[in-house]
């Protein structure tokens, strides 16, 4: 049997040891506060993150991987006796990350790697990679687990609630006078992916109410489907991430296990404290 490796970016919201346990390399988005710069979910965590954030009063940056990056994790790759690479990174509508991931394969002529571009972020993509270690481990060729991959990317949901549009304001997504009224208001922005994109698809007033909402839109995406895989996801917010789960169980038959991760910081530096969804893989 051939050996693949399979490489992802900190978008996908695999954490360092799941990581290490399916054998995947994770290349880095790089948060900069000023000088300073941290790898994603590495040298940096939420509760860190935030704690910056609130001491300085404004957003850091992220920046997608560059192609040297990739360049390096593929190198290792082929150094370590990989005959072939698949690599999956965040969408490319999110990031550059894929197109700095395709970029590198240029230094590599004659090697066999795949970009895939998983059109998600968080969990979706990290589901993606991981399945694509199961696929190969059972016996799949490197098309085979490609096609796998691709397979799954239309069966991803993830719906999200902000709880706070302070963060949105500091990233200048909106004007801070929306975002005090929004709050005073008690206003909970619903996310979506959509097309490749984390867009806001309504909002709603109270937790209660956006729970709710959650519930009902991720059972409705769902429909008549199994559901193969699931993850809730928060930021810094336990206690809502348990109740979804709650609520959701009453609603779906769930796996055995249910992923449960607070949302990466190169991806909740955007959403901000408070955030809870969930990703689910339906079945086909």
């Amino acid at each position: 049997m051939s050996k693949i490796q399979v490489i992802t970016d900190t978008d996908s919201n695999l954490s360092l040891e799941l990581a290490k346990e399916y054998g995947i390399i994770l290349v880095p988005i790089t948060i900069q506060f000023g000088e300073e710069s941290f790898a994603d979910n590495i040298d940096i965590q939420n509760p860190a993150l935030f704690e910056k954030i609130d001491k300085i009063g404004k957003l850091p940056t992220t920046a997608a991987p560059s192609p040297a990056s990739f360049a390096n994790a593929y190198r290792e790759s082929f150094d370590g006796g990989a005959e072939s690479i698949i690599c999956i990174t965040v969408g490319s509508k999110i990031s550059r990350t894929y197109e700095s991931a395709l970029n590198a394969v240029d230094e590599f002529p004659g090697k066999k790697i795949t970009v895939i571009d998983s059109e998600f972020l968080s969990m979706g993509q990290g589901y993606m990679a991981i399945t694509a270690v199961e696929m190969i481990n059972a016996g799949a060729n490197h098309d085979e687990a490609v096609a796998k991959v691709r397979n799954l990317i239309p069966r991803c949901i993830l719906y999200g609630s902000l709880s706070t549009l302070k963060y949105l304001a500091l990233g200048g997504r909106v004007s801070n006078l929306a975002a005090s009224m929004a709050n005073m208001l008690n206003i909970r922005p619903i996310l979506s992916m959509r097309e490749g994109k984390l867009d806001l698809l309504e909002k709603v007033r109270t937790r209660k109410v956006a729970m709710d909402r959650l519930v009902e839109l991720l059972v409705s995406a769902v429909g008549n489907k199994s559901v193969e895989r699931i993850c809730i996801i928060h930021v810094l917010n336990i206690a809502d991430g348990e109740f979804l789960q709650a609520k959701l169980a009453e609603k779906l038959q769930l796996p055995t296990q249910i992923d449960f991760i607070d949302f990466g910081p190169g991806l909740s530096v955007h959403a901000g404290v408070g955030l809870v969804g969930a990703v689910i893989v339906t079945g086909e």
